[in-house]
């Protein structure tokens, strides 16, 4: 989650625009008032009651004329692709709508009881994790990774400007190797003790090893969190394809400091590519 815009033509435009999809959709605002916002304001969520009981409504909007089906319909491909073994809120009904400026998703869920485990992407914080939940994470990702597709989390094309821009030296930007993944896997994106995994409009194929290397990139602030996410997931990480995957996750992240997001994750995030790095040249 993210925080609530600050610019209130967003927060109104969006709020009078989940009050249309409740609309829709029949459904109800839940007493709780809790709102959680993605990215500068673009998508909206909040509990809602339906006649069947609790559920939850996520609204997305784009500019109109935007092409991007990727995260567009992401969710509607991963409830059609994932098996329903991976721990996640099924998605029960899809409303669309434009107007002259923006085109508009609501996506209608069951409700899940539990919360994220942070409030943010970024750890800040050490969660007690059992040992029943990281075998259930190992479970989940090896069934999303042998799912086909030709959807794509990351493309060739942004390796190739990306890399060696924010890792400050040239690489080899072709991956080892590909596979399918989660595509956006952080701490407010899993719930525990119970497993459920949240957002998945940006699965696809991404590097081996992607969602283990954006785990630990976002853990990097709980140093004991990220070792054990690195002793977990130690047959993919401590490989070639893994430490590229992990330059990989670091990129995006620095890209994201220089628009003006994960500042706190900034030095270590430079300090794991420098090892990396230098590891690599061993």
């Amino acid at each position: 989650m993210y925080p609530k815009p600050e610019n209130s033509e967003v927060t109104d435009r969006m709020r009078a625009a989940h009050h249309r999809a409740r609309t829709a959709l029949r459904v109800e605002p839940a007493p709780d008032e809790f709102e959680a916002w993605g990215w500068r304001g673009r998508t909206l969520s909040r509990p809602v009651t339906a006649a069947d009981g609790s559920a939850w409504l996520r609204l997305a909007s784009a500019p109109t004329g935007q092409a991007d089906n990727t995260f567009w319909d992401g969710s509607r491909d991963a409830e059609n692709a994932i098996p329903s073994s991976v721990p996640r809120p099924r998605l029960r009904e899809i409303r669309d709508w434009t107007d002259q400026e923006w085109k508009y998703r609501a996506e209608l869920y069951d409700h899940v009881d539990a919360r994220s485990i942070a409030q943010s992407p970024t750890l800040t914080t050490v969660p007690d994790l059992p040992s029943a939940w990281w075998t259930a994470l190992h479970a989940a990702l090896a069934t999303v990774t042998d799912i086909p597709t030709d959807r794509c989390t990351i493309e060739q094309q942004y390796l190739d400007w990306a890399m060696p821009k924010f890792l400050g030296t040239p690489i080899d930007t072709r991956a080892p190797d590909w596979a399918t993944a989660h595509g956006d896997l952080h701490w407010a994106n899993v719930c525990a003790p119970q497993l459920t995994i949240f957002d998945w409009e940006g699965w696809g194929l991404a590097p081996t090893g992607y969602d283990a290397a954006m785990l630990h990139s976002y853990s990097l602030l709980t140093p004991s969190i990220a070792a054990r996410v690195r002793a977990e997931f130690a047959d993919v990480l401590d490989t070639p394809a893994g430490h590229f995957a992990e330059l990989v996750t670091i990129t995006e992240l620095l890209h994201g400091v220089e628009r003006g997001g994960n500042l706190p994750l900034a030095e270590p995030l430079r300090q794991r590519a420098a090892h990396l790095l230098e590891r690599a040249i061993r």
